[in-house]
């Protein structure tokens, strides 16, 4: 089965992300490893942060369907390097989240994804609220189709 792969910053609300994609209740623990779900990859946020780690990113996305992109709504720096995006093999688009925090700006949010994703859907996201995770479910569901 080909998976949809999260990358991000640490911090980034990959985890909680998936939480809320899958509708689980249980509380999020820090990622140490790939970790596979159900039609995800929850990535380390240090593979984002530290080039080092880019191979294992391109390595593992040969096994997913589609790779989405995590962007923190309350952060002023992209975690990606400008066109990342474009050294995947497969389709990427991307996730704003925690768009209902105090400190969120998901304009600024959108315009730093976009310098790493310069096409592809983004989804404005709270994993907290569920706001824009059943757009972002439909959007999930729709594209695994297609991988059948």
């Amino acid at each position: 089965m080909r998976r949809i792969m999260l990358i991000g910053a640490v911090g980034s609300g990959k985890s909680s992300l998936i939480r809320a994609l899958l509708e689980h209740e249980h509380q999020v623990v820090k990622t140490q490893s790939l970790v596979y779900h159900d039609n995800l990859i929850d990535t380390p946020g240090e593979y984002t942060e530290n080039p080092l780690f880019y191979r294992s990113l391109m390595a593992t996305s040969h096994q997913a369907a589609a790779v989405l992109l995590v962007q923190d709504a309350t952060k002023d720096r992209n975690a990606f390097p400008p066109g990342f995006a474009g050294g995947f093999p497969v389709p990427t688009f991307g996730a704003i989240t925690k768009i209902d925090h105090l400190d969120a700006n998901s304009d600024q949010a959108i315009t730093l994804l976009r310098q790493a994703l310069t096409e592809g859907a983004i989804f404005p996201t709270s994993a907290h609220s569920n706001r824009g995770i059943k757009e972002l479910q439909a959007h999930l569901a729709q594209f695994m189709d297609k991988q059948k």
